[in-house]
Order: C-alpha cells, then sequence, then structure tokens
C-alpha cells in the first residue's frame, strides 16, 4: 500500500513552471543569479530558455509506469489505446472557436429537419397507440365508473394477494380446533376486575403483576410505571367530569348518542370506560332522571355484558317507578318469564300506560290470555283507540261486533272505528250506524263515503250521487275545506275497490271545485292523464264524459278521449264515443277519420264507407277525407273505385298531394307511363310541390332514363332548393352513376343552400365512409359538429366513426349534448350489442323505444337483438309493441316502407324485414 502511493506522481511534476516564478518568494526568499544562470552573454530583451525547470529524470532502476487505460471501452480502430490523437495537446482558443462554428452548423442542420422528424414520430406514435393503446384509455370507462362506487363498497374490495404464492392462489377451509377449557377459564379470569392485592402486586407494586402477567420476581418496571400512568389518567378524567358535585354532561344528547351503537361493539375500550363513567355521573347527579338508566344498562349491552344491563335496568325501575320507558327496557332485556313479572309490577305501578299493556299483552303466548290481558286494560283505560283495535283484532266476527259496539260508545270520535263496526252489520243496522257516526263526527269525508259505497253496493245507485252531493254541501256548512286533490284520491280508492258509482259520482261533484273557468280544459285533461297513469280508467274515463258535457264542440278534447278509448277502452266505446263526437264538431275531420278507420279494422267496410260518405257532406272537397276514402279503396283491392275517386279528387279538390297519392296508385299499379303523366300533369299547377319532382326522378331512373332523371332533379332544384330529400336524391344518383366527385360537390353545393342541416352533413359524411376515405369523414364530422352541435344523428354517427377504445368516451359525450335523443340512445344501445353486455343493451333498447315509440330503425335493432339473445316470448313483446306503435320514420326504416314494391306490407311485415337487413357497427 505505501508503495502504490509512493509510485504515485503529483500533478504539477513536469509541468512548466508559471512567468516569473521565484521559488520561496512567499515565505520571504529573494531570488538572485549568478554567472552560472546566465550563462554567456545575450542581449537584455532574449528570455532565458532555462527559466522553467526541466522535467525531472526518472530513475534508472525505477521501470516507467503504465498510465493507460487498456479497457476495451477505450480501443479506438485508427487511434489504438488512448482516444484521440490529439487528447494531449492543449485546448486552445483557437479549438474553442472551431467546436462553435461546427455546432451551429449541426444546429443548423438540424432545424432544418426538425419538422419532418417530429412529424413522422407523431404518426409513428398515433399508429402504435392505435394498434396498441394504454392501458389508461382501455380502462377509462371502468375509472370514470368509481365515482359511483361507495364508501363501503370501496373498504370491502378483496385484497388481490400474491398470485405466484400457491397458498394464497388455493386457501385451504379454515380448520376450528376447540379451545381448552383452562384456557377460557384463565382469560376470564384476566378480564375480571380485582379489588384484592395479592403478595406479589403488593411487592411489585399494585395492579403491575396483572397487567404484565408476572409470576417471577423478573419485573418490568417500564410497565409498571405504564400502569401507574393509565390509572392516573383515569382517574383524573373522572375527576374532572365533576366540578364541585355537578356534572358536565349534557343530559339530554347522550342517550341519542348511544342509539347509534351496534350490539358486538368493536371499537376503542377507552371510548367505553368514558361513556360508563359519564353515565355514572349522570346517573349520581340526577338518579331520577329515566334516560339516564336507560343510556347506562343499553351501553352495557352494547359491549356485552348482559347481566349488568339487566341489574342497571331494575335498579332503574326502583330509582324511576312512574317512567313507562324504563320499565319497557326492564321487560325487553330480561328473559320471558321474569318479563311478565316486571310488566305486572309496571301496570301497577302505572295503570294507565297504554304501552305496558300492549307489551304485557305481546308477551302472553296463548290467544286466551292475550284477550284477558287486553280486556282488563280496556277496563283501565276505556278509552284508548289504540287498545280497543288489538283487542278486536283477536275476536272472530261475532264478538268483534260486540266490543266495536262498546268501542265506538267509548271512542266516539274515532271514524276507524265506526266505519269498521259499519262493516260486519247488515244493511239496515249499518245505515243506522253511520247515521249515528255523522252525528258525532259530522265533519269527516270517509263516513259519507262509506255511506255511498254502502248504497252502491246494496243496488241503490239513485242515492249514491245524492250522498256524495249531500256530504259536500254539509261539510261546507260545517266549515269543512273541501280538499280537491283528497277527493280525487278517494275517487281512485273507490275503483280499486270496485265502488264505480260512487267514484263516478264523486268526480262529478267535486272535479270543479276551486278551479277557475279559463284553466278548466287543462285541468281536466291533466286530472285525467294522473288517473290514467294510476291505471284508474274509470276515473279518467268520468273525467272526459263530464269535461266534454261542459264543452261540448272542444275538438282536443273530443281527440284526447277519443284517443283514451282506443289505448284502454273497447272498440264499442270508442265508436259511441266517436258518433257523439262527429255529431258535435262535424268540421274535425281527424274525428271522422277515426270513426272511419275504427269501423275498417273491425271488418266493416260498409260502414267506413258510409262514415267518409258522412264526411263528404259535411266536409266537402276535403283532401284528407278524399285519401281516406282512396285509401279504404285500395286496401280493399278496390283499384278501380280508387281511380275513380283520385280522378274527382283531382278535379274538385285539386292538390299536389291529390296528384303524388293518384301517381303512386298508378306506380303500384306497374303503370309508369300513367304515373309520369299524372306527375307531369300535378307540376303543371303545383311546380313547387318538391314530391312531385321527386317521384318524377325516381320514375325515371325506375325506368333507367338517367339522363332525364338527372334534369328532373336539376328542375326541381331550381323550383324547391330547400328540399332536403330531393338534394339527397340527386345525390345517390351520381353515386349509383359512380360520378362521386359530382355527388360531393351536389351535397356541398346543398349544404350552402340549407345550413345547419343536419341531414345533409351526415350523408356527406357516409358518402366518405363508403368511398374508404375515413379521413376526408372525420374532417367533415368535425366541421358539422361545429355547426349542428347538438344534432343527435351526428352524435350517433361519430360514436362508430371512432376507434373502438374511443367509443365509450364518445357515447358519453353525446349523452351529455343530446340525453333525450333517440338516435343517441340506439347508438349506445347498439354500442353495448356489440359489446356483449347483453342485460344493458336489452334496457338501453327498452328506453330507446319508450322515449321515441315513432322510430322503426329503434324497433328493428330491438327485434334483431331479441331474435339473437332472447326467448321467443320477448320476441313477441317487441312484435306486438311495434304493431301497436305502428312507426313511420327511421332510415332504414324508410327505405323498406317507402320501397314501392312494398307497398302492401303491414308493420309487422316491415319490422321482419328491415331487421334481418340492419347490421351492428363494427
Amino acid at each position: 500500500m505505501a508503495s502504490s502511493v509512493a509510485k504515485k506522481k503529483k500533478a504539477f511534476m513536469g509541468m512548466p513552471a508559471p512567468l516569473g516564478y521565484v521559488p520561496g518568494l512567499g515565505r520571504g526568499a529573494t531570488g538572485f543569479t549568478t554567472r552560472s544562470d546566465i550563462g554567456p552573454a545575450r542581449e537584455s530583451g532574449d528570455i532565458s530558455d532555462e527559466r522553467h525547470a526541466p522535467p525531472p529524470k526518472k530513475k534508472e532502476e525505477e521501470p516507467e509506469e503504465d498510465d493507460e487505460d487498456l479497457n476495451d471501452a477505450n480501443f479506438d480502430e485508427e487511434f489504438g489505446y488512448g482516444g484521440s490523437l490529439f487528447k494531449n495537446d492543449p485546448y486552445e482558443k483557437d479549438d474553442e472557436e472551431a467546436d462553435a462554428i461546427y455546432e451551429a452548423i449541426d444546429k443548423r442542420q438540424d432545424e432544418k429537419r426538425k419538422d419532418r422528424r417530429e412529424k413522422l414520430f407523431k404518426e409513428e406514435v398515433e399508429k402504435f397507440r392505435q394498434e396498441r393503446p394504454k392501458i389508461q384509455q382501455q380502462f377509462s370507462d371502468l375509472k370514470r365508473k368509481l365515482t359511483d362506487v361507495s364508501y363501503d363498497q370501496w373498504l370491502n374490495i378483496p385484497e388481490v394477494g400474491d398470485a405466484r404464492n400457491k397458498r394464497q392462489r388455493n386457501p385451504r377451509a379454515d380448520k376450528l380446533t376447540p379451545i381448552p377449557d383452562s384456557i377460557l377459564a384463565k382469560t376470564a379470569m384476566s378480564n375480571q376486575e380485582s379489588t384484592v392485592l395479592n403478595s406479589m402486586e403488593q411487592k411489585y407494586g399494585g395492579i403491575a403483576s396483572s397487567i404484565t402477567g408476572m409470576t417471577t420476581p423478573d419485573i418490568d418496571m417500564k410497565k409498571i410505571g405504564q400502569a401507574r400512568n393509565t390509572l392516573m389518567d383515569m382517574k383524573l378524567t373522572q375527576v374532572s367530569d365533576s366540578v364541585s358535585g355537578q356534572t358536565v354532561v349534557d343530559p339530554k344528547g347522550y342517550l341519542t348518542d348511544l342509539q347509534s351503537m351496534l350490539p358486538n361493539y368493536g371499537g376503542d375500550i377507552n371510548d367505553i370506560k368514558k361513556a360508563r363513567l359519564l353515565l355514572k355521573s349522570v346517573r349520581e347527579t340526577n338518579p331520577n332522571h329515566p334516560p339516564a338508566w336507560i343510556a347506562s344498562a343499553r351501553l352495557e349491552e352494547v359491549v356485552g355484558k348482559m347481566q349488568a344491563a339487566r341489574n342497571l335496568a331494575m335498579k332503574g325501575t326502583e330509582q324511576c317507578p312512574k317512567s313507562e320507558d324504563v320499565w319497557l327496557e326492564a321487560a325487553r332485556l330480561l328473559p320471558l318469564d321474569i318479563s311478565k313479572g316486571i310488566v305486572a309490577q309496571a301496570v301497577k305501578q302505572l295503570p294507565s300506560s297504554v304501552k305496558l299493556w300492549i307489551k304485557a299483552a305481546e308477551l302472553e303466548s296463548e290467544l286466551k290470555a292475550k284477550k284477558k290481558v287486553f280486556r282488563k286494560a280496556l277496563e283501565n283505560i276505556p278509552n284508548s283507540v289504540k287498545l280497543w283495535k288489538a283487542a278486536i283484532e283477536l275476536e272472530e266476527e261475532e264478538d268483534a261486533r260486540i266490543m266495536l259496539s262498546r268501542a265506538v260508545e267509548c271512542c266516539s270520535q274515532s271514524v276507524d272505528l265506526w266505519l269498521a263496526l259499519a262493516r260486519l252489520e247488515t244493511y239496515e243496522n249499518a245505515r243506522r250506524v253511520l247515521n249515528k257516526a255523522r252525528e258525532n263526527i259530522p265533519t269527516d269525508r270517509q263516513i259519507w263515503i262509506m255511506a255511498a259505497k254502502l248504497e252502491e253496493a246494496n243496488g241503490n245507485v239513485n242515492m249514491v250521487d245524492k250522498i256524495i252531493d249531500r256530504a259536500i254541501k254539509s261539510l261546507e256548512a260545517n266549515r269543512v275545506d273541501i280538499n280537491r286533490d283528497q277527493w280525487l284520491a278517494d275517487a281512485v280508492d273507490c275503483e280499486k275497490s270496485d265502488n264505480v258509482k260512487s267514484c263516478q259520482a264523486i268526480i262529478r261533484n267535486v272535479i270543479a271545485v276551486g278551479i277557475d273557468q279559463e284553466d278548466q280544459i287543462d285541468t281536466w285533461t291533466d286530472d285525467a292523464e294522473n288517473c290514467t297513469q294510476q291505471s284508474a280508467f274509470e276515473c279518467a274515463r268520468a273525467i272526459y264524459a263530464h269535461a266534454l258535457s261542459v264543452y261540448p264542440t272542444k275538438r282536443d278534447l273530443w281527440l284526447a278521449a277519443a284517443y283514451f278509448e282506443k289505448d284502454h277502452g273497447k272498440r264499442e266505446n270508442l265508436e259511441a264515443l266517436l258518433q257523439k263526437a262527429v255529431a258535435h264538431c262535424p268540421k274535425a275531420e281527424v274525428l271522422w277519420l277515426m270513426a272511419a278507420k275504427s269501423r275498417w279494422l273491425s271488418d266493416d267496410v260498409q260502414g267506413a264507407r258510409a262514415i267518409l260518405a258522412q264526411a263528404f257532406g259535411a266536409n266537402p272537397n276535403s283532401e284528407e277525407i278524399w285519401l281516406a276514402a282512396v285509401k279504404l279503396e285500395s286496401e280493399n283491392k278496390e283499384y278501380e273505385r280508387a281511380r275513380k275517386l283520385l280522378a274527382k279528387a283531382c278535379h274538385s279538390a285539386p292538390t299536389g298531394r291529390v296528384y303524388m297519392k293518384s301517381a303512386k296508385l298508378e306506380w303500384q299499379l306497374h303503370e309508369l307511363d300513367r304515373a309520369l303523366q299524372t306527375v307531369n300533369q300535378g307540376l303543371e299547377s303545383f311546380a313547387e310541390f318538391a314530391k312531385l319532382w321527386m317521384m318524377k326522378g325516381q320514375l325515371l331512373e325506375h325506368k333507367a332514363l338517367f339522363d332525364l332523371a338527372r334534369d328532373a332533379y336539376q328542375q326541381g332544384l331550381k323550383k324547391c332548393p330547400a328540399s332536403v330529400p330531393l338534394w339527397i336524391l340527386y345525390s345517390n344518383l351520381e353515386v349509383n352513376q359512380s360520378q362521386l366527385i359530382r355527388a360531393r360537390s351536389i351535397l356541398e353545393k346543398a349544404r350552402s343552400r340549407n345550413p345547419k342541416n343536419a341531414v345533409l352533413w351526415l350523408h356527406s359524411v357516409r358518402l366518405e365512409v363508403d368511398a374508404d376515405n375515413k379521413a376526408i369523414a372525420l374532417n367533415l364530422m368535425a366541421r358539422a359538429m361545429q355547426e349542428c352541435p347538438n344534432s343527435g344523428v351526428l352524435w350517433a354517427e361519430a360514436i362508430f366513426l371512432e376507434s373502438k377504445p374511443q367509443r365509450k368516451t364518445k357515447s358519453i359525450d353525446a349523452l351529455k349534448v343530446c340525453e333525450h335523443d333517440a338516435n343517441v340512445l340506439l347508438a349506445v344501445s347498439n354500442l353495448f350489442w356489440s359489446e356483449r353486455k347483453i342485460q344493458k343493451a336489452r334496457e338501453w333498447f327498452n328506453r330507446t323505444v319508450k322515449l321515441e315509440p315513432d322510430l322503426g330503425d329503434a324497433w328493428a335493432y330491438f327485434y334483431k337483438f331479441e331474435k339473437a339473445h332472447g326467448a321467443e316470448e320477448q320476441q313477441n313483446d317487441v312484435r306486438q309493441r311495434c304493431i301497436q306503435a305502428e312507426p313511420r320514420h327511421g332510415q332504414q326504416w324508410t327505405k323498406i316502407s317507402k320501397a314501392i314494391e312494398n307497398w302492401k306490407m303491414k308493420t309487422e311485415d316491415i319490422l321482419v324485414k328491415c331487421a334481418s337487413l340492419v347490421q351492428i357497427p363494427t
């Protein structure tokens, strides 16, 4: 070690000395020169070459030390070991300037390629993230759901454990080994409080031995000190709770705090000790305070010391003999056989306590004993309704009637007892009972309603309305406020108990109470809807009947009543109602049409024709009635009669729609030339009716005259530039002709003419998607969302334009913006379906069709879903609900329903075919 230190060179050895260096100058030495230093004569300006000391010579006997690093990392192919050829040369200012120039050049070259390099790197990262998304992106939806996790659920999450541990992966069943009695006895003795010190405790510090479990003189003094400190803290705490003999505890709040404790208390033992000391202080301060004894007993019960709790409860009965709560607490804590005696003592102390008598009856196991207790209680408290009800419930019908006769004498103000007696009596006696009840309680409406139900049950229907009318007048005379909502609720209860006449009488007499005349129609309509939601159809029917009797010429009221009968009534009731409706409102075309359709659906074609004939008389030249008559004939395959009716309509009531229906009939009958001729005739008079231009273009397309069809669409757009379907048909023509650029241009022009139109944006996006231009489609979707931020169809399309990991996030954003849009709900339903979340998908499909039953696409997807994952019962349910809803809209639905070849299809057929064509987006 010493030799290695000696061989180590100093850093300054062999280096030239600084200019002007004089050895020893710092410690006071002065430099001098001799002749031998100067050498031969030289000029004064010359600098001696010997001003620096020569490098020290190495001793010949010492070998030269090799300081080179011979590591492979230091090897260079060109220069060998040691790195650069010039590494030992001094680093001068020229070198520094050269390095700065080279660095600036490198930096300039790097900036030229920076944008391109960053762009390539960004594209590679995006491509990599699409193929392998981050864990954060994959679990973003699950992390979002963590906001709904409650605190208890979070605490109950099981530990993952070590998957490498075989014992944790395959845990064995726990084995229960009984503990010896000796250990249990020892533990029990250790938990007891001792008041006598043995010799060891007296010698080594009192309770220290009991705490530390010492049996030998080897004592832990530290633990003894800790035990003494603990005992001193308890004593100080006890003393601090009492100041001059008065407690500092709130005597009203501690009992409420203890009610929150649960059995098998698992908290800190110090809290129990503090609570016990506090309650002891309360008991000593005010021993006649019942809640103190109850709280103390419950505290001991919580910690598992039942005997202490019972002792406290019994002592509480001694200190507070007039408190029924203390007696009830003692009866609850004590065993059954002892509780009976406790309750017997309690009723002697408090013979007028209803709770104690009921507790005494509950403790009895035999019915006879229970009856005996209640009768004894009624002798002491004859005016307790609660006791009478409890006693009567135990009796047979005849004995109950006798007891009720006595009960109404003792409790004449109890409506329930009067009504119960009336139910048990015969018709004549019940009438007398109710009359007597009205005399005793003239301000209660339930007695009058019971009288009305009694008369209805015995066939006196005419008396029902009179009784309710007299009830209203009598109650008003006794200054009773007629609460309309309460009476309507009573009417609903009457209907549920099959007292329809009483229900109708209540509504007729109460429906107009407190309602201004200008608000009557709206209020009554809302009342009828509320009754319908409660399935009280007779109440709703009575409300509509009364409203129509007051306002017989209100068309909207007749319509509301007709729709109600259509959904919840019989066909005969609907036809009778519509017959009255058209008599009072002959100009209401929709009522005539509903009446004719009802007859037609019941296979009474002649009756439907007769109704339409009457409608023609009341509404001559009505477009709706003409078209309804044409549909009736065409649906019944009376095509010649339909043509004649359309010819008459075109002559007497010409409209663009009549010409369109006439051309459509010819098209359906494969008379394309006649259909095209009819369209041209209609365009001469109704050139601004866009559907005629659409039909003309479609007819020409059907005949493969694409140039003429293009001209028809162009002419139509000049006349109807705001017709979005016409623009779409024109673009579809170009797409079918493989003119993608022209179709794109048409849609762009359409968007400029019709700004903020979501449907046009949607078709533009789908055009690019079909052409495999997803980047352009995404760009168009972004622009569309800026122009139409609240469009449900765009949000629904945007969900499936995203990659699979991002669809859930997009769907959540869509639901925030369009929470009640059926298209968004349908897209979310399909998203759940694509992820195989069957139950969630079914729930969202149901939500969609309930929100928008007119959306045919939702029914088609729902039916296809049930065909794949549901039972036959669920499939039939969806099909029946769809038939009842009769949907008319939807992009896929209208493609089938509007197709000429499907003009005879019913709703069920369209549903089946549409379900077979729709596909889940991938």
